[in-house]
């Protein structure tokens, strides 16, 4: 959905892009002729209140939301935060795709229906007003095991409404890379994944990868490397239809491979683009968006929208969303990792919820100058991992980190810095308590061992006592 997005028209939400004009459109026009295999057959004929799949042998799963609940109620959210307003904070407007909806965290926009599926309904006020949803996985580690695969599929349906009546809507299931949480100016850099994508009730769906600069650069923004494909049986919005990507590092040219009920209809390889580009692009893991906007830049490349012939109230069903991972030696936090690729300045600021990988942690809105987020509750045990630190060849000697605590009396603990597993000695840390409150700022520096060239930094939290004793907004190193 590009936050950032130019469509193939398109699609995107356009990530941190304000202020450049108009969404390039280029449209693309990808004909829809691969036959449908038995699996995809299989997929189309699920009830519509299917539990996700067991994998297949050789896949795991990391991640499953059935959206089993009680009709009316909100999403799980261990697993989901809501994304409200018109904007990320400090972010473009409109999202940076000229969407016109406010979203929000009300059960009429986003809720379960007690038959197993998740809605996300826009809703238009007596005013004209429009309200929807959007919700984001808590998790931002989805990537494959180093040599290995990821794959990331939902089973939904489409707002069932066409023609005049769908003018303006916009689902779209997709992933951004964890770097742009917290930022929300660095797209289409960090990389986005459209999965499933449509506008004004078409009978196609769009998924598309972004990487590099826009507009124009390696990736073509802001329409990205896209294709499409129509739904065959039931259209997609009349009837559920499995989307997928897989992410696959075990080929030499690795390979971002999406699906539509099990067919292979566009394949992004990793030789399409320069090696830096890919490497921003993938160095990092990804978190998943569920959301239905109205209007904006792909919606614009179709005749625009909404406007009073639109009919609100239409939701888009998901079934079910799941994460599997296939192969690799991967790293599950407690080992080494593959070879850093250095794309991280350890001498400028680090966003705490930029991590890669982590252990118990969440990210939520800070106070702290600059906004964004931090990193919150942390305690005993929790972890949190940021590949490819670069100290270049003048040892840093020196760590500070952006911290806050409303812990009570007598509760504190260390923030430890391990350097490519997350079980080796700590190089340095530095002791917490109470600062004031949980939005009470300070900068704390510790000294650590000298360190050179590019490690993967893990940051972990350790405590004589289970309560939470720190927030973290950033951290950096010094000479």
């Amino acid at each position: 959905m590009s936050e950032t997005s130019g469509t193939p028209v398109r699609r995107g939400r356009t990530r941190g892009v304000t202020g450049r004009g108009p969404l390039r459109r280029a449209l693309l026009a990808v004909t829809a002729t691969l036959a449908v295999t038995a699996v995809a057959a299989a997929a189309a004929t699920l009830p519509a209140n299917a539990s996700a799949p067991t994998p297949p042998s050789g896949w795991s799963q990391v991640f499953v939301d059935d959206f089993n609940g009680a009709s009316g109620s909100g999403v799980n959210t261990s697993n989901w935060q809501y994304t409200t307003g018109t904007s990320y904070p400090g972010g473009p407007g409109g999202f940076g795709t000229g969407e016109v909806e406010t979203m929000t965290s009300s059960t009429d926009n986003v809720s379960l229906d007690g038959s197993g599926n998740l809605r996300i309904t826009p809703r238009r006020d007596a005013s004209g007003h429009w309200t929807s949803g959007r919700i984001e996985t808590r998790r931002t580690d989805f990537q494959p095991p180093a040599g290995g695969k990821l794959r990331v599929e939902a089973r939904l349906q489409m707002p069932n409404v066409t023609g005049a009546a769908a003018k303006g809507y916009w689902p779209a299931f997709w992933m951004l890379g964890a770097p742009f949480r917290g930022n929300y100016w660095n797209w289409p850099g960090i990389g986005e994944l459209d999965i499933m994508e449509n506008v004004q009730g078409l009978n196609t769906e769009w998924a598309t990868m972004h990487c590099g600069t826009s507009p124009g650069g390696p990736c073509n923004e802001t329409s990205g490397i896209g294709g499409s494909k129509a739904c065959a049986g039931a259209t997609c919005q009349a009837g559920f239809h499995t989307y997928a990507v897989e992410w696959d590092t075990s080929t030499s040219v690795e390979e971002m491979r999406f699906y539509l009920d099990g067919v292979n209809f566009h394949t992004v390889r990793e030789n399409q683009v320069d090696a830096t580009t890919w490497a921003n692009a993938t160095n990092h893991g990804y978190f998943i968006i569920l959301n239905v906007a109205m209007g904006g830049g792909f919606p614009d490349a179709f005749g625009g929208g909404p406007d009073s012939g639109t009919e609100p109230g239409h939701p888009l069903v998901v079934d079910y969303v799941q994460v599997l991972q296939s192969g690799g030696g991967g790293d599950d936090g407690g080992g080494t990792t593959p070879p850093p690729t250095g794309n991280r300045d350890a001498y400028s600021a680090i966003q705490a919820e930029s991590y890669d990988g982590q252990g118990g942690v969440i990210a939520e809105t800070t106070s702290d100058s600059g906004g964004g987020q931090n990193l919150g509750s942390l305690a005993n045990g929790d972890w949190a991992l940021y590949k490819g630190v670069n100290f270049g060849s003048t040892a840093a000697h020196q760590f500070v980190g952006r911290v806050a605590s409303g812990a009570g009396s007598g509760i504190s603990g260390l923030v430890e810095v391990r350097l490519d597993s997350r079980t080796s000695t700590p190089v340095g840390s530095f002791a917490v308590g109470n600062t004031g409150g949980w939005q009470s700022w300070r900068s704390i520096p510790a000294n650590i061992s000298a360190v050179t060239g590019t490690h993967d930094v893990y940051l972990t939290f350790t405590s004589g006592q289970p309560s939470d004793f720190v927030n973290v907004n950033w951290f950096d190193f010094g000479h």
